[in-house]
């Protein structure tokens, strides 16, 4: 355990040195781990915990250090939540009407496609998409939880596809463009490249927040539901 506590603290002193030296000897892999976290992010509504602007801004930050080629990792994150939300909008097309026509307060068992769902972020971005309509394929990429949600309810609605995938790709270009780019441009400051560990830590901490605040409201909402 000290042995391992020892490794952890030695990564975290030299941090840069550590991804750097990880990416040279798994270059492609590394690659393929990001294509595949995204694309379950965006893809699968059983996996909305993972990391997606954090991760993009990181990718940034390591492409400005000249760890990682900017434009491959863009373009294979780009294809990567395109494909994902598609897949996402499939799913919601054949799943999604049963799981919104049936009402589990009456006593029914849930199936397991619903026991895998979680209702309240279904719910959350299905308020979220009659808000914002057709655009919230677009605007929801930005927005954790939703993101991963907000697909599924719009293959759910029967919205048309060809509308789905134009504001699919639009709010790819933005989500990867903004937020690796946003990465790529403080990586290049003097600043960050001097205290890289602090910031990766806190690029950490601010993707978490969005967790614990889902976590905590879960919390409360099962305390007054016991009340």
């Amino acid at each position: 355990m000290q042995e391992l506590l020892d490794n952890f603290i030695a990564i975290l002193r030299d941090l840069p040195g550590f991804l750097d030296q990880f990416i040279a000897q798994h270059g492609p892999w590394v690659y393929a781990l990001l294509f595949v976290i995204v694309f379950c992010e965006t893809g699968l509504v059983v996996t909305p915990f993972l990391p997606g602007d954090s991760l993009l801004f990181t990718v940034g930050a390591l492409a400005a250090r000249g760890s990682m080629n900017i434009w491959l990792a863009a373009g294979l994150l780009l294809l990567a939540a395109v494909l994902g939300n598609t897949s996402n909008y499939w799913i919601g097309r054949y799943v999604g009407p049963r799981v919104f026509r049936k009402d589990l307060s009456d006593g029914q068992m849930p199936t397991l496609i619903e026991r895998v769902l979680n209702r309240r972020h279904l719910d959350k971005a299905n308020a979220f998409f009659e808000r914002y309509g057709g655009k919230a394929v677009m605007i929801g990429q930005f927005v954790p939880i939703v993101r991963t949600f907000c697909p599924f309810v719009a293959g759910a609605g029967a919205m048309n596809y060809s509308r789905f995938i134009f504001f699919n790709i639009t709010g790819g270009v933005l989500w990867v463009g903004l937020c690796s780019g946003a990465g790529w441009f403080f990586g290049n400051i003097e600043f960050v490249k001097k205290h890289f560990e602090a910031v990766v830590l806190g690029i950490i901490v601010v993707s978490l927040i969005p967790v614990v605040i889902e976590f905590v409201k879960h919390k409360r909402a099962a305390s007054k539901g016991a009340a």
